[in-house]
């Protein structure tokens, strides 16, 4: 198994390395999709949701690997590739005044008009509602991820671990909803 492991690493370094925007974007639709089936399950969810699931897999394919890889790319042409805290610290400042509240504003309004199929009015509603809390708890963690991935993470994998984290993130958000509307049942 430890050599089928090690193979499949190998191919797809070269499929990084050969394809990067396809790759990239693969591995970010990849853990979308892996996010959304553990977090239905765990949230109780007994059949999954085919539909909801591949559009998470759509959001992470088609915007959030290809958004990761332009972002990281401009992030080192703007900083010439330095890494020393003074310009991660940059980096991330700069990562979370500005793509972080439009990813997580985009987010919130593809799931719920696009994942959910709710009215734009509605959408908007709930937009305005849960947006600062959802920006605020992002705030709370995401710098220092940022800061693991500018000042650690090989421009290659940038996207790649901030999928992985995301994957982790998603799981979290959908367990917060999930209890959150848990307690206003109550």
């Amino acid at each position: 198994m430890g050599a089928l492991a090690k193979r499949g690493w190998e191919k797809y370094m070269l499929q990084l390395q050969l394809h990067p925007l396809r790759t990239k974007a693969l591995t970010a639709g990849v853990l979308a999709g892996i996010s959304d089936s553990v977090a239905q399950k765990l949230s109780g969810i007994q059949k999954l949701q085919l539909k909801r699931l591949l559009l998470k897999v759509i959001f992470g394919f088609a915007y959030g690997g290809p958004f990761g890889h332009f972002l990281h790319k401009l992030m080192d042409s703007i900083f010439k590739g330095k890494m020393d805290k003074k310009t991660v610290a940059k980096k991330v400042l700069l990562e979370q005044l500005t793509s972080s509240p439009w990813n997580n504003l985009l987010f919130l309004f593809y799931y719920g008009l696009v994942v959910e199929g709710r009215p734009l009015q509605q959408v908007k509603n709930k937009v305005k509602k849960d947006y600062p809390s959802v920006q605020l708890t992002a705030w709370t963690f995401w710098p220092i991820v940022g800061w693991i991935n500018y000042q650690y993470m090989p421009l290659q994998f940038r996207v790649v671990f901030h999928s992985f984290v995301a994957c982790c993130w998603g799981i979290f958000l959908n367990l917060r909803a999930r209890s959150m509307a848990i307690a206003k049942n109550k």
